[in-house]
């Protein structure tokens, strides 16, 4: 068991988990996915074709007949690991083919890759088959080769990503998520719920919902209704979430929702969160807080706002977890912008928040802003950031010493049981460790503890 690391990355997803054995003579195909969650669903829709094709699947380069990398493109650090692991493939195994948000500036990859056999850009999903096809045939037995009525995961079985749209409509001057992965594209509503039945039903206990911007969903649709059950459900985030909840409750499994940008309409999800239909639980990019930054930032600012509105929220579910994300050492910063956002940390009092330090992105329009901060700067502010993060953390935690919280439980050891409470998602958040009585558990139980102990990210506590 490990405690949480106060610099975890809060864009990466989960490790990719694959268990299954390839049959005697199956082709197989390797599967490297880095990046966020949204990536990861990607990997899971193309491993769902291949594993439907007779292909087995290994996350291992040296034990497959070719290795799919799918890549980040989201900071130049990223881009930099995906190169690095597109290097590594093609030492360990020869045969690699690129997806994913860098395969979108294919010449930067073959610049430094010439040996890769194709570079696809993110949901090229016929591409990647395409070539796969090419360096390794399929061979396909359909007594044998049974797909899960959910496809293949590469969570564990307990919890799933479930992706609603792709796409963003926003125009933030340090991404370039849009320009790789296109403007918003709502899935239908009737779609996303089928999906989230089939799962429920195969065992998971958490959903986990993911978008480029969740509280968007369905605009593109400009909400039109599909047919539900024996009635209609419209293409709109808290329609959506309801519906969820709905399909959730029998079962007890969790709903949680991600990336939800604060618009308006987001207070009509919280009632839903006092009712427990969904976690009380929001993941909301804030980025920074002083009116400036966010204005040079491309974004809504309205950082006084935010905080009636965090308010209100907290008023109708006083239960609700709110985590962020943020960005220091934006281009043209000052020290005086810097201390309004930790000043506004102290009265948001989020509980949980990552940063990153500013980077510039090829292609971003924030490269070209003036007054660029200097990297010893942006690592002290990141620094000072971080440790006012910690004691909200701290102090929120230790608040919670003595409370009874349901947990769901994520692994097993010798040690003891690494356990998440609604307030923490997968990686991202901190964990709830059991080391005593614990032996009986296995992930995706879900029991109640009194917390009785707490630090800057973790909890312990005792099964009752």
């Amino acid at each position: 068991m490990s405690q949480n690391p106060p610099n975890l990355r809060p864009d990466l997803a989960p490790k990719a988990r694959i268990e299954d054995a390839p049959r005697p003579g199956q082709p197989v195909v390797g599967m490297v996915s880095l990046g966020c969650p949204k990536a990861l669903v990607d990997s899971e829709r193309i491993l769902t074709r291949l594993r439907a094709e007779g292909y087995a699947i290994s996350p291992d380069y040296k034990g497959a007949d070719a290795v799919i990398v799918n890549t980040c493109g989201f900071l130049d650090s990223a881009k930099a690991e995906s190169l690095e692991a597109i290097g590594e493939a093609l030492a360990e195994n020869g045969k690699v083919i690129v997806t994913g948000c860098l395969g979108a500036e294919p010449e930067f990859i073959t610049g430094v890759h010439p040996k890769v056999l194709a570079v696809t850009g993110p949901q090229q999903y016929e591409q990647v088959l395409d070539a796969v096809h090419g360096a390794v045939e399929p061979s396909p037995d359909p007594f044998v080769d049974l797909l899960p009525a959910t496809g293949v995961k590469l969570t564990p079985r307990h919890f799933s990503y479930l992706k609603i749209s792709e796409g963003c409509n926003h125009h933030c001057k340090f991404c370039i998520i849009p320009d790789m992965r296109g403007k918003l594209v709502s899935r239908p509503a009737h779609a996303v719920l089928r999906e989230a039945e089939k799962l429920i039903d195969a065992g998971v206990r958490e959903l986990l919902v993911i978008s480029q911007d969740t509280s968007a969903y369905g605009v593109d649709r400009k909400h039109a209704a599909s047919p539900w059950k024996d009635g209609e459900v419209r293409a709109h985030i808290t329609d959506l979430a309801r519906e969820m909840g709905k399909l959730a409750q029998p079962s007890g499994a969790w709903v949680r929702m991600h990336y939800v940008y604060p618009y308006p309409h987001v207070r009509d999800l919280i009632p839903l969160m006092a009712d427990g239909l969904v976690l009380p639980y929001l993941d909301i990019p804030f980025q920074h807080a002083h009116p400036d930054v966010l204005k040079r930032m491309a974004r809504p600012a309205a950082s006084a706002k935010t905080l009636d509105e965090i308010a209100a929220w907290r008023a109708a579910c006083p239960d609700m977890t709110l985590r962020s994300t943020f960005i220091v050492g934006y281009p043209g910063e000052t020290e005086e912008e810097f201390q309004y956002l930790l000043d506004w940390m102290d009265e948001a009092q989020l509980d949980r928040v990552g940063c990153f330090q500013y980077e510039n992105v090829a292609g971003a329009r924030s490269n070209d802003l003036p007054d660029h901060v200097p990297a010893e700067l942006k690592q002290e502010r990141w620094e000072r950031f971080m440790e006012k993060a910690q004691a909200i953390s701290e102090a929120k935690l230790e608040a919670k010493v003595g409370t009874l919280q349901q947990v769901i439980v994520d692994e097993v050891d010798a040690e003891g049981a690494t356990c998440r409470t609604m307030a923490d998602a997968p990686e991202i958040d901190g964990n709830l460790f059991i080391d005593e009585g614990f032996e009986d558990l296995t992930p995706g139980d879900m029991v109640t503890v009194e917390v009785d102990e707490a630090s800057e990210y973790d909890l312990w506590g005792r099964i009752v």
